[in-house]
C-alpha cells in the first residue's frame, strides 16, 4: 500500500509542476500582450478603475512606511524653521498643493491622482513626509526635491506642513512673507557652508 502511495506522489509531482509552469507562463504572456496590446488607457484625464486605484494606493502607502527611516529632528516646532518652510513651501509646493485662500491651479487641475491639499492635513508621520518630499512618488507627478535641495530644506518644509492646517491664509501669507530666504539662496548658503568645512580639513 505504501509503495503505491510512493508512485502514485511520484507521478502527481510532474503533473504539479507542468501546472505551475503552464500558469506562470500564461500569467507572464498575458501581461506582455497587454502591454503591448496598447489597452491600458495611460491619459492623466481618464481615472483608474476602482481595483486598480486601490492596489496602488496601498501599494504607495506600504512602500512609504517601509522605506521612511530617517531620524525626525527635535526641532520641528522652532519657529524659524517653520517660517523657512512656508517659504520654501510657497515656491515649491503651492502650484499642486494649493494654500489656503488659493485657487485651484491649471496643474492643479490636470494632474492625476490630484495632488492632496495638504492644508487639511496628511495622515503621514513626519518622518514619511520627509521621504515623499526627498524621493517623490513613482505615476503621481510628485517630484524628488532630494535631487536638488538640501535634507534640512526638507525638514524645513516637514515642519511647516506640522503646523499648517492650524494656519489661517491671512497667517500663511505673513510667514511667507517673513521668511528668511528663498530655497536657492539657502542652498547656495549650504553649498559655501559645505565648502568652507571641505577647505578647512585640508
Amino acid at each position: 500500500m505504501r509503495l503505491f502511495e510512493m508512485s502514485t506522489g511520484n507521478r502527481r509531482s510532474p503533473a504539479i509542476v507542468a501546472i505551475i509552469v503552464g500558469v506562470v507562463v500564461a500569467f507572464v504572456g498575458g501581461g506582455w500582450l497587454f502591454a503591448y496590446s496598447g489597452a491600458f488607457d495611460i491619459a492623466a484625464d481618464t481615472p483608474h478603475s476602482q481595483p486598480v486605484y486601490w492596489l496602488m494606493q496601498k501599494v504607495r502607502e506600504h512602500s512609504i512606511v517601509a522605506r521612511a527611516t530617517d531620524p525626525v529632528p527635535d526641532d520641528l516646532a522652532d519657529e524659524k524653521r517653520i517660517a523657512s518652510g512656508a517659504g520654501q513651501y510657497a515656491e515649491m509646493c503651492a502650484s499642486c498643493h494649493l494654500a489656503p485662500g488659493m485657487k485651484r491651479t491649471e496643474i492643479n487641475r490636470g494632474l492625476y491622482p490630484r495632488a492632496p491639499e495638504l492644508r487639511r492635513g496628511s495622515a503621514l508621520t513626519p518622518a514619511e513626509e520627509f521621504w515623499v518630499i526627498k524621493h517623490g512618488i513613482k505615476m503621481t507627478g510628485m517630484p524628488a526635491w532630494g535631487a536638488t535641495h538640501d535634507d534640512a530644506i526638507l525638514w524645513d518644509v516637514v515642519a511647516f506642513l506640522r503646523k499648517f492646517p492650524e494656519l489661517t491664509a491671512e497667517q500663511y501669507q505673513t510667514l511667507v512673507k517673513t521668511a528668511p530666504k528663498t530655497h536657492d539662496m539657502q542652498q547656495m548658503d549650504m553649498s559655501n557652508s559645505h565648502e568652507t568645512r571641505h577647505e578647512s580639513h585640508q
